[in-house]
């Protein structure tokens, strides 16, 4: 079955990531970290001041630490933005001319997608961040409604799902496939996935 498989099947050879764009990978975890911590200490300092009377030393310190984070935030984020402009500067740029997408999602958009170099459509790529419909079905019994997969990139999911909120409003394509879909009836968390999808297959285009 295998061997009649690669018989019908045109298979590139695989090829791992490279050495820049390990690295990006590398930042791209380290940025999340950082916002995490980030979060947690903003929620520590929005805890002390509801408990009331909170400690001038402790509250001090969670400033100090947070104002730490921040910094190194905005360190390795010009780092990265430095060292994909390297190798993906016309992509970014035509990135950022989307309605939808700013500066920042572009060049997560790049990094998480190797530049777009490694996908051959959009509904490949979009496969790739698990925004392709799945149909449960088993015989007679079992027939669920059609879900998006979730396997693929989460990362890449999460930000275009936070990114469609403003494509709604100022990408007229989006907007239009939004609108369409809820005049249906069916529930705007559907219609924002398919703004996803329509965003992903713009930024490949």
């Amino acid at each position: 079955m295998i061997c009649a498989y690669a018989k019908q099947v045109e298979l590139k050879l695989w090829q791992g990531n490279s050495k820049h764009q390990i690295e990006c990978l590398q930042m791209t975890r380290l940025l999340s970290m950082l916002t995490k911590q980030s979060t947690m200490y903003k929620n520590k300092l929005h805890g002390e001041a509801v408990l009331g009377n909170p400690s001038k030393v402790v509250v001090s310190s969670i400033k100090r630490s947070l104002k730490q984070v921040q910094k190194e935030i905005k360190l390795i984020e010009d780092k990265l933005l430095a060292l994909v402009k390297q190798v993906h500067q016309d992509v970014l740029t035509r990135l950022k001319s989307i309605p939808g997408i700013g500066d920042k999602t572009a060049l997560m958009l790049v990094v998480l997608t190797d530049g777009f170099e490694r996908f051959k459509s959009g509904s490949e790529l979009c496969s790739y961040a698990g925004l392709t419909p799945i149909i449960r079905q088993s015989g007679t019994s079992i027939n669920g409604r059609a879900r998006i997969s979730k396997i693929g990139n989460q990362k890449l999911r999460n930000l275009l799902f936070m990114c469609s909120f403003n494509a709604c409003k100022y990408n007229k394509a989006c907007k239009a496939i939004y609108d369409r879909i809820v005049a249906k009836g069916k529930s705007k968390k559907l219609a924002l996935i398919a703004v996803c999808n329509k965003l992903l297959k713009q930024a490949f285009a």
